[in-house]
Formats: structure tokens, sequence, C-alpha cells
């Protein structure tokens, strides 16, 4: 197939990601002049009308932002408003905490794995599809989204937007006789999760890297889930830091033209929080069954300081991370006993607070103004997708270029390597999946221009 001229390629429901979005391409004399995606989702205003209410509802309410990843708002939400407050949390809450976040990790990780990446490198459409030809792959898949689940359950009361999450701990704190059939299930899980890793370590990769800065949060002696440092390394190979309060002044957020949903830069760069960065940042800090798994996934190990750029093998690292979750939840079980309260007091206190976790797509930053009575004055949140958006949007134009520069290229072709590329990164538009929509608009000559069909 030989394009001349001008052609357009316009994804108008972007499949197999977490709510709506669109791709258009633009190409003109065999160079990619635009890439774009769009998310048209209308704006749902959490920030706004946040402000006014009780300092005690962020955490209850920010955790509708996402059915996958509620915790993640939830803990965040907890830490700046904790932090306004000047509470901070015993350890055994937050070892709580910390689990409760390992079983989002575990079924949103499995979620995005088998359901949403795995077709990708097995030539199939759907995850319905895949089951038909995989269904053993799929089902284990399934058991490892329901062992996150059931600890979302346990200890936050239900897998979707939890409801036993409160300032300065929980509402109930569980037994260790309710915790015991539960260790049992992780231990089954813990298999499944070493099977994933050999699973995804027989996918054939596509070459790809991103040369953006990589973000994430950095603990003193564990692998960063539910707080640490922004720590950042960048394309050159070295790393900095800087106070979770100076937050926004690093990371910028604007409007685009063509998109609801904001672009940020980090200092100016373009830059990636998720899987990737995390592994960069703190690799080294994995748990020992945790390394073995990146050594097996074929990543190195981490202790060397490797650092993976390849967005299309961060299926691997999504799948150490299961097999380090799955850990975690184990020791910290093994390790429980109930606390005296399951909850500190946080009396209200006017100040401003800053908070920032490690959602399973990056790093989620909260930040709110309380004043004198209790009242939230100002609220600000800086999801981990859109922090990414500027940086796919660049490997969408990079992997574009190159696939043409290497010949022609059919608009199926294209089409299928920038969704692939899309889903490398798991954004986190909202909750839902599509049909995709294709459009494909060309014109005969060089200054001819192009419209929507």
């Amino acid at each position: 197939m030989t394009h001349r001229g001008s052609r357009v390629l316009h994804v108008g429901s972007l499949s197999r990601v977490e709510g709506e979005g669109a791709l258009r391409l633009h190409v003109h004399d065999r160079t990619v002049t635009e890439a774009r995606l769009e998310i048209y989702e209308p704006p749902r205003f959490f920030e706004a009308f946040l402000r006014g209410r009780s300092y005690t509802e962020p955490p209850d309410i920010t955790a509708r932002v996402c059915g996958i990843c509620p915790v993640a708002y939830q803990m965040s939400a907890c830490a700046a408003i904790e932090d306004a407050c000047g509470v901070e949390v015993d350890p055994v809450i937050r070892d709580l905490r910390r689990l409760l976040y390992c079983g989002e990790w575990i079924e949103s990780q499995a979620l995005h794995i088998y359901l949403l990446h795995a077709p990708d490198f097995l030539g199939r459409p759907s995850a319905i599809e895949l089951a038909r030809t995989h269904r053993a792959e799929v089902e284990r898949g399934l058991r490892l989204k329901k062992a996150g689940n059931d600890i979302m359950e346990l200890v936050g009361g239900r897998a979707v937007h939890p409801i036993n999450v409160r300032l300065g701990g929980f509402h109930r704190a569980p037994t260790r006789a309710e915790l015991r059939p539960l260790r049992e299930q992780l231990k089954r899980a813990l298999d499944d999760a070493w099977e994933t890793v050999h699973w995804v370590a027989g996918f054939d990769f596509p070459e790809g890297r991103t040369d953006a800065d990589l973000l994430a949060l950095a603990a003193a002696d564990t692998y960063a889930i539910e707080g640490g440092t922004p720590t950042v390394v960048r394309a050159d190979g070295s790393r900095e830091s800087f106070p979770v309060r100076e937050f926004l002044e690093h990371v910028t957020e604007t409007h685009v033209a063509h998109s609801t949903a904001l672009h940020s830069r980090l200092d100016g760069r373009l830059h990636l929080t998720g899987s990737l960065a995390r592994f960069a940042v703190s690799g080294s800090l994995l748990s020992p069954v945790a390394r073995q798994a990146a050594v097996a996934a074929g990543l190195g190990d981490p202790r060397d300081g490797v650092v993976c750029r390849n967005p299309f093998r961060s299926i691997l690292v999504r799948a150490v991370e299961v097999v380090y979750a799955v850990g975690e939840a184990l020791r910290i079980i093994d390790a429980y006993e109930p606390p005296a309260s399951p909850y500190a007091e946080v009396p209200p206190a006017a100040g401003v607070g800053h908070g920032a976790t490690e959602a399973p797509r990056g790093v989620l930053y909260h930040r709110y103004e309380i004043d004198a009575d209790g009242l939230v004055a100002d609220a600000t949140m800086v999801p981990p997708t859109a922090q990414n958006q500027g940086a796919i949007e660049d490997d969408l134009r990079r992997l574009a270029q190159a696939a043409i520069g290497e010949g022609d290229v059919g608009d199926d072709e294209l089409t299928d390597l920038c969704e692939r590329a899309i889903r490398n990164h798991d954004p986190c538009i909202s909750c839902s999946t599509h049909f995709l929509d294709l459009t494909v608009v060309r014109t005969p000559g060089p200054t001819a221009g192009g419209h929507r069909a």
C-alpha cells in the first residue's frame, strides 16, 4: 500500500484501556507530524466539589474517582490530610494500609496483564478470545485478581470503593483468625504469580525505548507503595529527589485543546511514572523472591542498577510486582498483631498537607488546604495517567515514524501498533472497554488538508 501526501488515522474509541479515549495520528509525506491521545470523557470536578466539605470526607469521596484503584486515592488523601493536621499513625496501622494496598496492586496488575495487555502479545482481539485459546492462563489471572480482591474485602470492607478506611486508620481492624484463611489463599497465589512471570517472559517484545524521565517514590528500606520521597531517574542515568511538599513546584499541569485530561511536565520535561519508573528507582529494594522473579523475567538483577526503558516490556515488571505484592501481603499477615485501636485520632487543624502514594499506574499526589473549622478550602489531585500522557504521545509519534520509515505500512497495522503502545502504560482513563472504531482520512496532494470522515 502506497500513501502519498497526507493521511490521518483516527481511532474513535480505544479498546482494552480503562475508560474512553481516542487516538489521532497525522502523517504528511511519510513524516508523523502529530500523535494525539484524545481524552474526551467529561471532567468530573472532584477537586471543586471537595471544597467546603469536612476534612474527614476526602478518603471516601476520592475513592470514587476510580473503581480499579480506589485504595490509591484513599491512601493519598489520608496521607495529605494527616500531614496537614500533624498526625502520624503507628506502625501497625501503616502495615495494615500497606496490606490493603497490596491487595489493590495484585488485583489491578493481574487485570492488566491477563485481560488487557496479554492479548496484544498473543494475537487475540480481546480477553474473551484469549480465554478460548488460553483458558488455563486466563483462569490463573482471575484467581490472582480474586486474591487481591479478597484482601481488599477483608481489610477494606469491600473490593470496590472500600468503606473501612478512615483518617488515622480503619473503622475496624481484622483479627489474626480472620487473616488466617487469607494467608492460605495467598500461598497459592504466590505460585500463580511465579507462573505469570514465566508466562509473560515467553512473549515476543517489539523494540521500543522511552527517554522520558522516570518518576517514582523511594522509601528508605523498602519498595515504595504507600509513601515515600519523589525521586527521578533522568535519561542520562542521574538521580535526584525532592520533598513531597514540593511536588507541584516540579510537576506542572497544563490544559491541551484535544483532551479533557491535563498534561504534565516534570521540570519542563516529559516524564513517566508507574512500573518502569518504580523498578528504576527502587528495584534494588525488592524482596529476594521478587529479585529472583526479575532475573527469571529477563530484566536482570535490579541490584546491578538495571533500568528497563522499553515500554513493551512493562508487562514483565508488572508481573514481578505481583510476586512482590503477594509476598509482602504474606509477610505482613505473618507479623500481624491487632492494634490497641484501629485508628489514631486526627483533630482538625488549619494547614496545608501533601501526600503521595504509588498507585499501580504510578505516583498519585494529593494536596489539601484545611481551614480552622476543619473544612477543605482547596484540593489538588495529580493522577498518574495525566502525568504520563505527554510521554505516551511521544512514544506514539516515534513508534509510528519508525514503522513508516521501514517501508509502506497499512492503516490497520499502524493502528494496531499505536494501540499497543498506549496499552503498555495501562492508562486509567476510567473503567470501561469499547469497540474499536477507526477512521482514516487521506488527501491526494502534499498541500491538501484532511477532514474527519
